[in-house]
């Protein structure tokens, strides 16, 4: 069975010194790079450049190309080509020919992901935020199978109101914590405990269902929201065309400091210009102190400068928070920390 290339695409051409300004080449860059399973975009990015964010840069994508990335598949070649005056990325496909006239193309699936997908998986099957006064109607359980207080797995439940139409599959949530912005004060939503799954057996007034799924403990009064369909689990990392400034709210995992692979949130989202893949410098919030020589105290407080200490990779956006993963940091990232436009 013999492996042949099907595609040579010259991803971009740039000279040395483009490069040094836009996009700096690792010391020790490779010139070849197989992609092997297990790989993120963002690993082998590292490998290439100093700043994994400015791939686009170095290929020359588009706004229409970052939203809908390139797959790249393990078996594929990343070639630095440096035999002409311009070096040149490019990309070689390979595909499996099985017999004269058909070949065997990868599947989507095994496409390699920017990110390790089990890291954020449980914060793109979940909705997580629930906007201001959204819950408060969502369909609720009203009762169990015989009576039962705690609600399990197999166990039958029924719910007010679900019409066809509405759905099948829905996750049960009930409300957490507020997420406040911490310098207006204003409440950004609130941040949904998620239960588990129900399936629709019967829709009506009340409409049956049945629970597939319990990560807590269920009770009547919990209330439900539709299952989404799909998420975008794949995008470009790349820096936001506007200036970004915003707070760490929460860190997430049960730890109370962050660190590469840790999921956090922020209080910039969609309304702010947020987008998934783009990437934030994370930086140590400037503390106020009075400085020790100024006897008036009006103008004693000093702020002082905000010190870099890692990224940060948005995987989802809502209006006004974003989830993001901690790429890199060189210090324990904490809550209220400061993030911004690299």
């Amino acid at each position: 069975m013999n492996k042949h290339i099907i595609a040579l695409l010259a991803l971009s051409c740039l000279s040395f010194n483009a490069i040094a300004e836009d996009a700096q080449l690792q010391k020790n860059h490779p010139y070849r790079y197989v992609v092997v399973k297990g790989d993120t975009l963002w690993g082998i990015s590292g490998k290439f450049l100093k700043n994994p964010w400015q791939w686009p840069k170095i290929w020359k994508m588009n706004r229409a190309e970052i939203k809908n990335p390139h797959w790249i598949y393990p078996g594929d070649v990343i070639v630095l080509d440096t035999s002409s005056k311009d070096p040149q990325f490019r990309l070689l496909h390979e595909t499996t020919t099985l017999e004269p006239g058909i070949r065997e193309e990868p599947l989507e699936n095994e496409a390699i992901r920017t990110i390790a997908p089990n890291v954020i998986g449980p914060f793109l099957s979940q909705p997580l935020l629930i906007e201001n006064g959204k819950l408060d109607n969502a369909p609720r359980i009203i009762a169990g199978q015989e009576n039962r207080v705690v609600l399990s797995p197999g166990t039958r439940v029924y719910i007010n109101d679900i019409k066809e139409g509405d759905g099948a599959h829905w996750n049960i949530y009930r409300p957490g914590e507020q997420l406040v912005d911490p310098d207006s004060k204003e409440v950004l939503g609130t941040e949904a405990i998620y239960l588990g799954d129900v399936n629709i057996a019967r829709y009506g007034a009340p409409a049956t269902g049945d629970i597939v799924r319990a990560k807590e403990e269920i009770f009547t009064k919990d209330r439900l929201v539709v299952s989404p369909d799909e998420f975008k689990n794949n995008f470009i990392p790349h820096a936001p065309d506007t200036e970004i400034n915003g707070r760490i709210l929460r860190i997430y995992g049960g730890v109370a400091e962050g660190g590469p692979n840790t999921v956090v949130s922020i209080n910039r989202g969609k309304n702010d210009g947020l987008e998934e893949g783009h990437v934030l410098e994370i930086s140590r919030y400037g503390r106020v102190i009075k400085d020790p020589e100024i006897k008036d105290s009006k103008n004693a407080n000093v702020q002082l400068p905000n010190e870099r200490i890692g990224l940060l990779m948005i995987f989802r956006t809502f209006d006004k928070v974003s989830y993001g993963l901690i790429m890199s940091a060189t210090d324990a990232v904490y809550t209220l920390d400061a993030v911004h436009t690299p």
